[in-house]
């Protein structure tokens, strides 16, 4: 579809959005959303846009790596969470990688997790949807152009790899449900109930060390402690991994866990509201981790009231949750299942740090509004 250039306030009609679809996504039916409900409402809105259908792994990071950003307003999503992680990663790998994260992302729901899409539906202060309701609702939002700051949080591995996350970093229970569901990828947002299921049968308990700097410790910018030799985003919280952890970090002195979740936006799933509190771009680490000694029954309530995001109010004292700039894991057990965003990840130490001093890419939703609306109301 197409339309015409029309001055708005200082804000244009986009002259393209670029629509990245992955036909694999969820229980495969991307594309029918797209025809059935994206390519109208884009359209309706008088929004023109390009379809770009991924055909692997990767190919998301590798076509936004070397695109000619200036030909596109934005980058529209339509998938799980998993294809703006290759999205997000991929801006950062551009030489240019400051000026094209500041490229307007949008995320609709067309996946098995959805995560964001309902965190950012969340913070519109919407009545909880799911399905092709939430799907709608992200299509409205995306409409009016609002536009709001994310969060960018930077993770080391120790490789020494790079990465940077929007949404969740998962050790234990959580990552083994992710990754282990996988296989059931054809009943959509179900695996994840079976996956559960499955996993509490067989409840495993991980040793490692946990540590973390409480929000209201972090120092300034000047007590730069790390300066990688790729200059994106020095990671001024952290210590190399080889280092111990700077004096003004808490150490957790529990060893056994069942998980480990660090969560950057309010949602985990569609209907998971892990950190109620969260907001796009708060600065925050919202950490939560169970340690062992915790039951089955215990565990599932746990579960289950996260659906409605009151876990925090059953008591639990095997549940801890503490508000983080940075933190540090070191798994102790030798085999295990670690996650970013959703993405399996190298097994092993690793460190995260929120990057205060950029604010990451802007997601076009309703949390905050930066710009006035482009598209015609």
């Amino acid at each position: 579809s197409s339309g015409s250039v029309v001055p708005r306030g200082n804000v244009c009609r986009p002259c393209g959005v670029m629509v990245l679809v992955n036909p694999q996504s969820g229980r495969g039916k991307a594309i029918a959303l797209y025809n059935g409900h994206v390519q109208r409402m884009l359209t309706e809105a008088d929004i023109p846009h390009t379809l770009f259908i991924t055909e692997r792994q990767n190919h998301a990071r590798d076509l936004v790596r070397s695109a000619d950003l200036t030909q596109w307003d934005a980058l529209v999503i339509l998938s799980g969470d998993g294809l703006l992680f290759e999205v997000v990663n991929g801006l950062m790998e551009r030489q240019d990688w400051e000026k094209a994260i500041q490229t307007p992302l949008g995320i609709l729901p067309g996946g098995s997790g959805n995560a964001l899409a309902a965190s950012v539906h969340h913070y519109a202060r919407a009545s909880p949807v799911w399905g092709e309701d939430l799907l709608t609702s992200c299509g409205f939002l995306l409409c009016k152009g609002l536009v709001s700051k994310l969060d960018l949080i930077s993770i080391r591995l120790s490789s020494g790899a790079r990465l940077f996350s929007f949404l969740s970093l998962a050790w234990g229970f959580v990552a083994d449900v992710d990754i282990e569901s996988e296989q059931f990828r054809q009943i959509g947002a179900l695996r994840f109930i079976l996956g559960t299921l499955l996993r509490l049968a067989s409840l495993r308990i991980y040793q490692g060390k946990l540590a973390f700097l409480p929000a209201e410790n972090e120092r300034g910018p000047d007590s730069v402690s790390f300066s990688p030799a790729d200059s994106r985003l020095p990671d001024h919280l952290l210590a190399p991994l080889e280092q111990p952890v700077p004096q003004d970090w808490t150490l957790v002195e529990e060893r056994e866990f069942v998980l480990v979740l660090a969560m950057f936006q309010s949602h985990l799933g569609e209907d998971l509201l892990a950190a109620p509190d969260a907001r796009a771009d708060d600065g925050l680490i919202h950490l939560f981790y169970v340690t062992a000694g915790i039951s089955r029954a215990t565990l599932l309530r746990l579960f289950r009231a996260m659906q409605s995001g009151t876990h925090l109010d059953c008591g639990c004292a095997h549940l801890v949750y503490r508000r983080a700039r940075a933190l540090r894991l070191e798994p102790l057990s030798t085999a295990g299942v670690m996650t970013v965003d959703g993405e399996r990840v190298e097994y092993g130490p690793v460190q995260a740090q929120v990057n205060t001093l950029f604010s990451g890419p802007v997601s076009l939703n309703a949390n905050e509004l930066l710009l006035p609306p482009p598209f015609p109301e």
